[in-house]
């Protein structure tokens, strides 16, 4: 039976790098212990502490997000100045949704430097140069980081039209608190920031960026109801106002749909699975609900499979409620 490896200092982290070990004490030969994983050159992660596990009801984005940040972790711990995170990388450490989170999960780091510096080749990291021009940089939890709105302009590289309109649309949200009040301070930028990033100069996927910026709405408040308002585009549907109050007759707030077609009273409800498996929001929702037929709305309640699955048939139930409300095209 092997000879367990040799305790290391317990002065050494969870991460650490090669040359802390060595000032600390520990032989090049300790630091290829099968204890230890190495996930970049120059980097050491102990394997018994990598983390909690995954649990049951997270989102394929928060196992994304959560794999993605322990790898910045350790790569932060010999990431050279000036270069900074950017891609979907970014988006993990801004907290923002990514187009496809398997892909992001299972992807290299995306590192960017300013010109005229020159991009890092490394295993594991897919480097960028970038004219000065064309970034913004910012430092969240740490982490030298492209600002959201530079972000979102470089993803354009490689990322569709409607990719940019989701993840813009959630860089211009403006987040409400637990009681439904608006929180400005929250937005992680302004439409006017992606404009900018817009106008920089000419860059990579420069088409993309301008067929986007103009479909950005700042109420949309996840990726699932973006697509449903860019689904209804091409169909004739009126376009839908976002994040909209409802009040009774008193001024006292009944809910807060995703979407209303406010002179036709008809509100439209995307709901996520979260709808399903909380009790709490199921309740919830049958108050709301009740409240709005009281009111004399008329409330279309839609999942992903109306939207990302079968387009028409949610198109095809809002159509039915607005021409039930005296709407015609």
């Amino acid at each position: 039976m092997p000879r367990p490896p040799r305790p290391l200092p317990p002065t050494l982290p969870q991460v650490f790098t090669a040359a802390d070990a060595s000032t600390a004490g520990v032989t090049r030969g300790r630091l290829s212990a099968r204890d230890l994983d190495a996930p970049f050159r120059g980097v050491r992660v102990r394997r018994d502490t990598d983390g909690a596990a995954p649990h049951d009801e997270d989102t394929p984005d928060e196992i994304a997000r959560r794999n993605i940040l322990g790898r910045v972790r350790a790569h932060a711990l010999v990431l050279p100045p000036p270069a900074f995170y950017t891609g979907t990388t970014a988006l993990a450490i801004h907290g923002l949704p990514f187009p496809d989170a398997d892909a992001a999960a299972s992807a290299d780091l995306d590192v960017a430097v300013p010109a005229p510096h020159r991009a890092l080749r490394r295993t594991g990291i897919t480097a960028v140069q970038i004219s000065p021009m064309l970034v913004h940089t910012t430092v969240r939890a740490g982490l030298p980081v492209a600002t959201p709105a530079s972000a979102w302009a470089m993803l354009a590289r490689e990322h569709t039209v409607r990719d940019l309109v989701v993840i813009g649309d959630a860089i211009i949200r403006v987040p409400r608190d637990g009681w439904g009040r608006r929180r400005p301070d929250a937005q992680h930028a302004g439409l006017e920031k992606l404009a900018a990033a817009v106008s920089a100069g000419r860059r990579c996927g420069i088409a993309k960026l301008r067929a986007a910026l103009p479909l950005l709405r700042t109420g949309s408040m996840s990726p699932l109801e973006t697509d449903w308002r860019l689904s209804l585009i091409g169909t004739g549907l009126p376009e839908p106002e976002l994040d909209v109050e409802v009040r009774a007759p008193d001024g006292r707030l009944l809910g807060i749909s995703d979407g209303a077609f406010v002179t036709h009273r008809v509100a439209v409800e995307i709901e996520g699975d979260h709808h399903r498996t909380s009790r709490r929001q199921w309740v919830r929702d049958l108050e709301k609900y009740s409240d709005y037929v009281n009111l004399g709305w008329d409330v279309v309640r839609l999942s992903a499979a109306h939207i990302r699955h079968d387009p028409s048939r949610g198109v095809a139930l809002v159509r039915a409620a607005l021409a039930r409300r005296g709407w015609h095209a």
